[in-house]
């Protein structure tokens, strides 16, 4: 992003056009903005244990059939939460895309061919759901789990693997593929659809293994994307703290397509393997330990063209890549219906077709769609619930988005810029700009209250004056000794978030004197107590206390308490006015007999424009 650009983001941060971002309000990044950091999501994804399933030649070629092979090849992956929750920040679940500064991007059903090597053509995931274990148990894996290892229709992972991890080389075929189906159970619960409550899945995917060779013609890449695609939704709401899903898949995504966070291969990259998430395993170099979220959140804030790699498998060898996936590849560019279950999520590769080496044009518009639940009954086919999304699925091959030609991407800049939140951080903290707005204000004041009229016409005088009466009264709508603010602080995981009570006792509050007072009245007060300056400083700065101030809405700047910026009566636009009413000469002449002499008086004016001019930016921030 352009240095101006950034600066009109950071006081404009968007949408202008809230058309397309329409919940905003909801997002986390309105509450960033107006200071509330909730620290780093906690990453629910519990790959750490996986190996230590011992499969059998038999169990292996039966996860083979069940579209797994290459799954069960990815090891635990160490995760980044600071980038992850950055990356949350600019997801937008109205688009299902992430709203970069550059345009928006997506994982999509292409990244997951590529990354995971899964199938992301062929039935959709969906069948009934469950509210007990026992029966579904009993029927899939050869027995049930205590009470103490459910939850409903869900089962403990720790269950599945201290009692199925290993399978004897002479079992029976039917003990094999119960071992197998609880292997299954545990890969996905484990890692695409793993769950916010920790260490549970449900058991209602159980049905789908019966048979391995159908369990393979499903499309489990498109479940995954669209499991991922709800986390990030919810975790994008600005109450939540959790996210589930396939992180995995996520931070490796951003791994190939963005410079921020990408950590430094151990080895060369020219000799790839299948699938390409195996790049990123094992350890590796570069400093993470000082990288929290403000420090992922400020570098794709500043992201540029430069630092995205929109085709990173572009120069990858497809001689690696097993032939059904890449027959599949084509469904990577299919506006269509993903469905996992109740999950039914859209995929919308037409607003990123540069990942897919193609000119970006302005996509078409997404109507908004009800996103369902499977709610608490069990026994309940989800397909009767689904039949539209189900209809759009089964439609997919129709609706491959294709290129055009000879596009100049400018105008789609310009429309994106309008409904895209440029930026998520504050390149300035609130505190910081409440700080700067109260200075510029006192000097204003100060000024104004100094500043000589003798030469001065009738108009010129009456400029000065309302400048004079405009600073002084939202100096008096500050909040000074008279308030006493006790904050009880309590530091989050990452030292970052601040929660607090405050208790606001009001002492001595002095009466407020209202716009509508006579201002002749009120100027003639403060040229008298301008003679002395020890009375002058008093009137200054002591402000008083507003009525109908809410102390719930107080911010702190060091020792200070101040108001947030819709308490501010001044209106700056107004004042910069009457400067330009007032002849710069003409002032500079009338002011002759200051103790700075015609030099000092001139100066002031131009520091009166120039904090004017300053304040008005402070307050469109």
């Amino acid at each position: 992003m352009k240095s101006e650009d950034y600066y009109y983001a950071s006081t404009n941060p968007g949408p202008v056009d809230d058309s397309v971002l329409y919940d905003q309000e909801k997002h986390v990044s309105a509450a960033v903005w107006e200071g509330q950091e909730r620290g780093a999501l906690r990453c629910h994804e519990h790959t750490s244990k996986l190996d230590r399933w011992l499969l059998t030649d038999k169990q292996i070629e039966l996860v083979k059939k069940a579209g797994f092979g290459y799954l069960r090849l990815i090891p635990a992956i160490s995760l980044d939460n600071p980038l992850i929750s950055a990356l949350v920040e600019r997801w937008r679940k109205e688009t299902n895309t992430f709203h970069m500064t550059v345009g928006e991007m997506t994982v999509s059903l292409e990244d997951v061919a590529y990354l995971l090597g899964l199938p992301i053509d062929g039935e959709p995931v969906i069948g009934v759901t469950y509210t007990t274990c026992d029966s579904i148990c009993v029927k899939y894996l050869g027995r049930s789990p205590d009470s103490g290892y459910t939850s409903g229709g869900m089962v403990k992972l720790s269950w599945l693997k201290e009692t199925f991890s290993e399978c004897s080389e002479n079992a029976s075929i039917e003990e094999v593929e119960c071992n197998t189906r609880a292997y299954l159970l545990y890969l996905i619960g484990s890692t695409i659809f793993s769950t916010t409550t920790g260490n549970k899945v449900p058991v209602m995917y159980l049905p789908l293994f019966e048979n391995f060779d159908v369990a393979g013609k499903y499309a489990w890449g498109a479940a995954a994307l669209s499991f991922l695609y709800r986390a990030l939704g919810n975790a994008a709401i600005r109450s939540q703290s959790t996210i589930s899903g396939c992180l995995t898949l996520l931070q490796c995504w951003s791994y190939y397509h963005l410079n921020v966070g990408r950590p430094k291969l151990h080895h060369d990259p020219i000799h790839e393997c299948f699938p390409f998430v195996l790049r990123w395993k094992g350890k590796h170099s570069g400093p993470t330990s000082n990288r929290d979220v403000a420090f992922y959140r400020k570098a794709l804030d500043c992201l540029k063209p430069t630092d995205v790699d929109w085709c990173p498998y572009a120069n990858i060898s497809h001689t690696v890549i097993p032939e059904n996936i890449l027959n599949q590849l084509i469904l990577g560019r299919s506006k269509t219906m993903l469905i996992c279950f109740d999950k039914a999520e859209r995929h919308l590769p037409d607003r990123c077709l540069r990942q897919f080496g193609m000119h970006q044009t302005i996509p078409e518009e997404v109507h908004m769609w009800e996103r369902k639940t499977r709610g608490v009954d069990g026994g309940v086919n989800l397909s009767g619930k689904l039949e539209a999304e189900l209809n759009e699925w089964a439609n997919r091959r129709f609706h491959v988005v294709e290129a055009e030609e000879d596009l100049d991407e400018g105008e789609y800049m310009n429309w994106y810029f309008r409904i895209t939140r440029r930026v998520v951080g504050r390149p300035v903290s609130i505190a910081a700009e409440f700080e700067r707005l109260n200075a510029a204000l006192r000097d204003i004041a100060h000024i104004a209250d100094t500043l000589l009229t003798h030469g001065m016409d009738e108009q010129q005088i009456q400029s000065v004056t309302r400048i004079r009466y405009k600073a002084h009264e939202c100096l008096r709508d500050q909040i000074g000794s008279s308030i006493t603010v006790n904050v009880e602080n309590s530091e989050n995981d990452v030292g970052k978030r601040i929660r607090g009570k405050e208790r606001v006792r009001r002492r001595s509050v002095s009466k407020r004197r209202r716009k509508d007072d006579d201002p002749d009245e009120y100027y003639a007060l403060t040229s008298c107590t301008n003679n002395n300056n020890n009375n002058a400083q008093s009137h200054l700065y002591s402000p008083a206390v507003a009525d109908d101030v809410d102390g719930g809405q107080l911010y702190h700047v060091e020792n200070e308490v101040v108001l947030p910026p819709q308490h501010l009566c001044l209106d700056v636009n107004d004042v910069a006015k009457d400067c330009e009413e007032a002849d710069v000469d003409q002032l500079s002449h009338g002011s002759e007999e200051s103790p700075g002499g015609p030099h000092a008086a001139h100066s002031s004016l131009e520091n009166t424009e120039d904090v004017t001019c300053q304040t008005d930016n402070t307050i469109a921030a």
